[in-house]
């Protein structure tokens, strides 16, 4: 099977998603290419692991205001086109899957639909509540409900849809979506690169917090150093570690600098590939997910607390509805959105009572059986290759709860 990924993003750097996806197919024989953004000195064509990747020349900028960010979806979009167009006339793809944002890149894959490939569109994200959420908007307003029209079409125009959890796939299917026309699959850790290494465990007698991932206002890092004041004063050798990027993270250095808190909280905005990040996290004591609710946040399942829990690390959460289905109070310690001291008690909490700790990670060990990546990469191969069987005009439902 020829199958070829779209992604407005850097490959393999920023999407664990897409080369997850990716592994595993060419893990069964497939041949993969990826078309996605260049960066910096990048090659245009590259083979990453048996996949080959073709990079388009647009530069990313998240800081860029709906219409900036707009026109660059537009541009890349354009050059998207053409170069899978010229690639599908050579290779023939039999299943172009297009990952957003944006959802309407899946019509950059119009002329291999017009000549019989398989379409799939993968959301990691619904556009109408990232919008929301990003711009400060409401579901009601006119762009919304722009965006909204443009995930319909984007939707219609696939042979199947993939979203990241249950309540998204409901979301879609009240949207218009057939529920066979829609699986999840859902961003867990791969054990391969996530399991605990007795060797990288915190041996520092210090109590390190972690927070790794993107840096925006809505995934509520403000609160967590709000927060990290009033711990201190109870726990002095508290330290913090926040470890990613974003649009945010010069918020995140100045608040850092105003709370007094350069020698508590580490920074660390550099790469680690995946075959790193499991043992960097696993250096820490208790993982942190801050995040604000909004309606983009009430529908995510973070894959930082996939990560952590999967690394048998004690994890402190903000209280909203998808963690809340997938997670409970005996497996994850709650706390309620924005409130600043009711974080600092549960960091406080978890320092007084190792014996807590350990109950949390016991208790998680539940999901990870339930839920892992190891038996869920086969589903999402299947329903790939189920998809690529001609004789079927719809795949059936492989939903991977």
């Amino acid at each position: 099977m020829y199958h070829c990924m779209l992604v407005h993003s850097t490959y393999p750097y920023e999407e664990t998603r897409v080369q997850r996806q990716a592994d595993v197919l060419v893990e069964h024989g497939h041949d993969v290419d990826v078309i996605c953004l260049r960066r910096g000195t990048e090659p245009s064509v590259e083979f990453v692991d048996g996949i080959r990747v073709l990079r388009i020349p647009v530069r990313r900028d998240k800081k860029r205001g709906a219409l900036g960010q707009f026109i660059e979806y537009l541009v890349f979009g354009f050059f998207a086109f053409v170069l899978m167009t010229r690639m599908h006339l050579r290779r023939r793809y039999d299943v172009v899957q297009v990952h957003n944002l944006p959802d309407f890149l899946v019509f950059a894959a119009f002329v291999p639909r017009l000549t019989g490939s398989r379409i799939i569109l993968d959301l990691h994200d619904l556009m109408p509540e990232f919008y929301c959420a990003k711009f400060q908007s409401s579901m009601s307003s006119l762009p919304v409900r722009l965006i909204a029209l443009q995930e319909r079409l984007s939707c219609a125009f696939a042979h199947h849809i993939i979203t990241v959890t249950e309540s998204w796939r409901q979301t879609l299917i009240q949207r218009g979506v057939p529920p066979p026309k829609c699986s999840v699959v859902m961003n867990l850790a791969d054990l391969r690169y996530f399991q605990r290494d007795a060797s990288s465990i915190n041996s520092s007698g210090k109590f390190r917090l972690v927070y790794h991932g993107q840096v925006t206002r809505r995934y509520g890092l403000d609160v967590l150093l709000q927060a990290l004041v009033r711990v201190r004063k109870e726990i002095p050798n508290v330290r913090l570690t926040i470890h990613g990027g974003g649009e945010f993270m010069d918020n995140v250095c100045a608040l850092v600098q105003s709370l007094g808190l350069e020698e508590t909280v580490a920074l660390h905005r550099e790469f680690l590939p995946v075959t790193d990040l499991g043992r960097f996290i696993m250096a820490h004591d208790v993982g942190i997910v801050p995040y604000r609710r909004d309606v983009f946040t009430d529908g995510i399942l973070p894959t930082k607390l996939l990560e952590y829990v999967a690394l048998e690390l004690p994890v402190i959460a903000a209280r909203t509805p998808t963690i809340g289905a997938y997670f409970d109070e005996n497996m994850v310690e709650f706390f309620e959105s924005e409130n600043v001291e009711e974080l600092a008690q549960r960091i406080v909490y978890l320092f007084n009572h190792a014996e807590r700790r350990q109950e949390l990670v016991h208790n998680s060990s539940c999901f990870n059986s339930q839920f892992n990546w190891t038996s869920q990469r086969e589903k999402y191969a299947r329903l790939v290759e189920h998809l690529n069987d001609r004789q079927h005009s719809q795949p059936n439902e492989i939903s991977i709860k």
